[in-house]
Formats: structure tokens, sequence, C-alpha cells
């Protein structure tokens, strides 16, 4: 049994990382790839600390709930359907009556001090301080998750994040038109054996299917990068039925905490909304996680042998791809892609990006972008193809970096650093005539 249970978990946590397309049938590899992406999501969801992320947007949620209210009502009432919205934000936290009644009463007291001129100059700016930094935050952890360093520009907060408040509660109310639709269709046609199930059916689906629309919308527009919608969609669908899941345990769950409810009173509402925010971030950053796993699942193959891999092979690899794109650039063909090089010569798109990388730290080759719409990144030599060689490429490579340091190499340590340098100039010396454009 033991041997059974290693030999799995070896498998689980390498060998599959290592299968091809080529070595198993499409079917299968199509499996290890949801398996891989399953095992990926979960693997960081712990190292990213998603339940930490998770609480600093439900304390960032609680600061901003009421102000992000007060502005999706303010447009709300400006087109008319106030009441509307109110039923919808009543229906989305059905789980949470009493702080449903707490914050629209808190909502309403903002509204009402805005149309009398008392909150205005700061108290407007603070307001809409408060919505941004709400949004930007969520940004902010949406993007560590896919490792995006660069953030939207302030124009493109204010414009993206306004642009979605404005539409917010235009989509509530036309879902909540929908399923009011959907409602009086059944009634008039109760006398349809073969059509009014499929229809109750429809309208019992209509929650799913919104909270799936959330889910994906926020997974493709809130990330600063480009998110496949396939990705995304998939992720929405499994997440926003998780999230529905949980509102109906923690909606039945309620029943059962009326002796928690006699000792704290109303009260009682704040942990059990802290509690409802702090599950419903978790299982929306969990969808993030499996978004990007989804999607970057190629970058994971090899992992630990990337990551173990010996001086030596990396200097082979070095070596080949600079001769491939030396080849290409003499032949007048194409340039390659990383993705390119990566497919044909069966190097793991990881190591293939480092190594590309670091050429381009030594210049001795640029990236060409041949398309903006497709963002697609080929690359060429920086300098005379019959000028880089085998000794000037790895030259560069062990030369690139900081050698400040106090060790005294040109006395105590002379001999040792000579040794170096003279093994060195032996193999320059010996390799300066190989050309990689030529092996």
């Amino acid at each position: 049994m033991n041997k059974r249970i290693k030999k799995l978990s070896d498998f689980v946590n390498y060998e599959i990382w290592r299968v091809s397309e080529s070595e198993v049938t499409h079917a299968k590899f199509s499996f290890y790839n949801i398996l891989k992406t399953v095992i990926l999501a979960v693997r960081r969801f712990t190292s990213d600390r998603i339940m930490n992320k998770a609480s600093a947007l439900t304390y960032s949620t609680l600061l901003s709930i009421v102000p992000l209210l007060a502005i999706v009502f303010a447009i709300a009432r400006g087109f008319g359907f106030d009441n509307m919205m109110e039923e919808q934000v009543r229906s989305g936290l059905g789980s949470q009556e009493v702080a449903t009644e707490t914050i629209l009463s808190f909502v309403d007291s903002y509204l009402k001090q805005t149309k009398s001129g008392v909150f205005v100059g700061v108290g407007l700016v603070m307001l809409l301080w408060t919505v941004v930094n709400l949004t930007a935050n969520i940004e902010l952890t949406f993007n560590n998750i896919w490792q995006v360093k660069k953030q939207r520009t302030l124009y493109r907060k204010i414009t993206d994040y306004f642009s979605m408040f404005l539409l917010l509660p235009i989509l509530i109310v036309v879902s909540g038109g929908l399923t009011i639709f959907m409602s009086t269709m059944i009634k008039s046609m109760e006398g349809f054996a073969v059509l009014a199930p499929f229809l109750k059916f429809l309208v019992r689906l209509i929650p799913f299917a919104l909270t799936w629309g959330m889910f994906t919308a926020l997974y493709v527009f809130i990330p600063n990068t480009k998110v496949r919608l396939k990705n995304a969609l998939i992720s929405g669908i499994i997440v926003g039925t998780a999230y529905q899941a949980f509102q109906f345990l923690y909606i039945s769950g309620q029943i059962s905490v009326t002796k928690y409810n006699a000792i704290y009173g109303s009260f009682a509402a704040i942990p059990l909304f802290l509690l409802w925010l702090q599950i419903s971030w978790t299982i929306c950053l969990f969808g993030v996680e499996l978004t990007y796993a989804g999607q970057n699942i190629k970058n994971f193959n090899f992992e630990k042998d990337t990551k173990n891999i010996s001086r030596r092979y990396r200097d082979f690899l070095s070596i080949l791809i600079m001769s491939l794109i030396c080849k290409r650039f003499e032949n007048g063909d194409k340039p390659y892609t990383a993705e390119e090089i990566s497919s044909e010569h069966k190097i793991p798109i990881r190591l293939t990006h480092h190594i590309l990388n670091q050429l381009q730290d030594i210049n001795l080759i640029h990236e060409l972008v041949e398309d903006t719409k497709s963002e697609s990144i080929m690359y060429l030599p920086s300098m005379d193809i019959n000028k880089i060689n085998v000794a000037l490429l790895l030259d560069r490579i062990d030369t690139k970096g900081s050698e400040d340091f106090k060790v005294d190499k040109d006395e105590k340590f002379n001999n040792q650093w000579n040794a170096l340098i003279e093994s060195r100039d032996l193999f320059a010396r010996r390799n300066s005539e190989i050309l990689v454009k030529d092996l």
C-alpha cells in the first residue's frame, strides 16, 4: 500500500508534468491537463496565501460597501429603477437579512445627505476614493495571482471603474426583468405539459447563469493582462456553481445559529456577515487561480527539472536557441517566437522564456512585435551573426552580473582566480572560430 501511495505521489508531483502530447492519446493528454490544472490551482492557492488575500479584501469590502452601493443606487435613481435595485440587493444578500437592512439604511442616509447638500467637497472625494480604492485592491490581488507587475494607469482606473459602476445597475435591472418575464411566461404556459417544465428549469437556472456571467466578467476584465474567454468561462461556471451551493448551505445553516443570535443579539449579524464575505472572496480568488492555471499550464511542464537544471545543460540550451535564431536570420526566414522554439525542439516554455530573457540581457538578441493585435513576439540577433561565436556567447553569460566583492583575488586567492581565467582563455581560443550559426 505504501509503495502504491508513493508511486501515485511521484506521478502527481513529478511524472505527470513530463508527459508530452505525442506520448499518449489525445483523450488521456486532455485528462492529464485537467488534472494538472486542478493540482496547480490548489498548490498555488496555498503558496499565494489566498486566505490572507481574501481577509484583506473582506476588510476593504466592509469599509467600501456602503459608499459603493450609494454610487450604484444614485445611478439607479437617475434611471428611475431604484426600487428594483433594492429588491435585487436584498435577493443577492438574502442570507444576510439583518446586515442587509443595516447597509441599506446607511446607503439611504448617504444619499439623503448628498441630496440636501451637506455631503459635499471632501466628503464626496472620500466617497469616490473609497470605491476606487476597493476596486484597485481587487485588481492588485488579481494581478498578483497572474504575476502581472504593471498596473492600470490612473486615467484607465477612473474610466474603467466608473464605466463598470454605470453599467452595473443596468445589468442588475435587466437580469431582474428577465426573471420576472420568465416567471410570467411560465404562468401563461402552465397548460403546455412539454414546455412548462423546461421553462421552470430555465427560471431556476437564471441565478446560476447570472453568477457564472459575473465571475466570468471579473476574471476577464479585472486583471491587467489578456485572459482567454474559454478559461475564464470554465472557471466562472465552476466557481459560480460553488458560490450558489455555498449560499444554499449558508442560508440552511442560519437555522442552527439561533443560540448564537440569542447570546449576541443583533450584534451577531456582524461576524456572520464577515464570515460570508470571507468565504465568498475565497471562492472568488480560487477561481482566479483556476483561470491562471488553465491558461498557463504549459509553463509548468518539467517544472522541477527546470528549477534543478545543471549549468552545463543551461549553457547547451543557450547555444542551441542562439544558433536557431541566427540560422533563421541568415536564411531570411520568419523569426522564431518562444512558442515555436519550445514546441519544435521540446524545450519547456518556461525555460525557453528564461533563456531568451538572458540572451536579451547580454545584448545578443532583441524582441520584435510583428502585429500589435496578436502581440506575437519574435526574436532577432542584435549584432552581426558572423561575430557571434560560442566563446563570445558563454563569456557574456559568465560575466553578466556583479563581481564587486571583497574577496582578495589579487593577492591571497590570486592562484584560484588565475586558474579560472586561464581555463576560460584556453576554451575561448579553441572555440573563437566556431560560429553559432554554423552549428
